[in-house]
C-alpha cells in the first residue's frame, strides 16, 4: 500500500478532504449541482469505509491516523495499490477537514455514471419511491431499513428534490447501505411513477388517512403471481402530494392507536414497518 505521511495542512494532495463543512452546506443546497460535489463523496468512519473498498464504487484516496491504520489492515489490503493512503496526525486532520474528526478514518470516493429509474425496472423489488425526502437522517435510515429488510431485489427511486444519499451524514446513518442498495434519481416525477406503474409494479402510497388501506389487511389479500410492489412515501409533514396519490393503486396505512399527540410516523419508521409486512406476506 502506498503510505503518504502528511506533515502539512496546505498539502494539496487532500484538497477533496479540506474545510468539509463548507463543501457539504453547497452540496446540501442543490444535491443535483454536480460543480457542488465534483463528482466525488466522503465515506467516513471505519465500517462506511470498509463498505466502500467492497462496493461497486471507485476508492479514491484513503485518510487515516497510524493509530486507526492499524485496525483498518485487512480492508486496506484488499484495495488497488495505486489507491493513496495518507497518514496524519489527530490534530492535523482536524485541522484539514475543519472540526474534531474522532472517528479518525475517511475516504474518498466516485460517485460514477449513476443508475437511472428505467435501469430498475426490472428488479423484483420491492421498490422504495421517495418523494422530497429532504432530511439527511431519514434518507439514510431508509436506505439501512431497504438493505436490512427489503431482500435482494429492493431498489430506491428519489423524485428531485430529495437529499443527497451520498451526503456524508446519510452515508453514515445508513451505515454505508447507500453503497449497496442501488438507487436512481428521477428526473420526471409524475412521470417516472406511471412508467413505473405500467412496468408491473403495484404503487402503495402511504398515508395515514383513516379512508387508506390496512397494511396488514392488504398484504395478505391474493395478488397475481407477476405483481411487485413500489412504497411511495412522502416528506416528514406533508406527507405525499394529492398528485402522486392519485396515481397509486392503493392508498396504504400503518395502524395506530388513535390519539391526539401523534398522528403519522416518522417516515424512516414508517418505510420499515412497510417493508417488515412485505417480507413476512413473502416468506411461506
Amino acid at each position: 500500500m502506498p503510505l503518504i505521511t502528511i506533515t502539512s495542512l496546505s498539502d494539496q494532495r487532500l484538497a477533496p478532504y479540506a474545510n468539509m463543512r463548507d463543501a457539504e452546506l453547497a452540496q446540501r443546497a442543490d444535491p443535483s449541482n454536480a460543480a457542488a460535489h465534483g463528482g466525488l463523496f466522503i465515506a467516513e468512519g471505519e465500517l462506511v469505509v470498509r463498505r466502500l473498498i467492497h462496493s461497486r464504487f471507485q476508492t479514491v484516496s484513503v485518510l487515516t491516523t497510524p493509530a486507526r491504520l492499524q485496525t483498518l489492515g485487512n480492508a486496506l489490503d484488499g484495495m488497488s495499490p495505486d489507491i493513496p493512503i495518507y497518514l496524519a496526525n489527530q490534530h492535523l486532520m482536524n485541522d484539514i477537514v475543519g472540526f474534531n474528526m474522532h472517528r479518525g478514518v475517511l475516504a474518498i470516493g466516485a460517485r460514477g455514471g449513476g443508475l437511472a429509474v428505467a435501469d430498475l425496472l426490472t428488479r423484483r423489488g420491492p421498490l422504495i419511491l421517495l418523494e422530497d425526502v429532504n432530511n439527511n437522517d431519514n434518507l439514510g435510515g431508509i436506505f439501512r431499513n431497504a438493505a436490512a429488510l427489503g431482500g435482494p431485489g429492493c431498489a430506491v427511486v428519489l423524485s428531485p428534490a430529495c437529499a443527497d444519499p451520498f451526503y456524508r451524514k446519510s452515508l453514515r446513518v445508513s451505515m454505508g447501505s447507500v453503497l449497496g442498495v442501488p438507487f436512481a434519481r428521477s428526473v420526471d416525477w409524475r412521470q417516472d411513477l406511471h412508467t413505473i406503474r405500467q412496468s408491473g409494479f403495484r404503487l402503495w402510497g402511504l398515508t395515514p388517512r383513516p379512508s387508506a388501506q390496512d397494511i396488514t389487511g392488504l398484504v395478505r389479500e391474493p395478488a397475481p403471481q407477476s405483481s411487485r410492489v413500489a412504497i411511495l412515501l412522502g416528506a416528514e409533514g406533508p406527507g405525499l402530494t394529492e398528485e402522486s396519490l392519485n396515481i397509486c393503486d392503493n392508498r396504504v396505512r400503518i395502524p395506530m392507536r388513535p390519539g391526539p399527540e401523534v398522528d403519522s410516523l416518522n417516515v424512516g419508521v414508517a418505510s420499515a414497518i412497510a417493508l417488515y409486512c412485505l417480507g413476512t406476506a413473502s416468506t411461506p
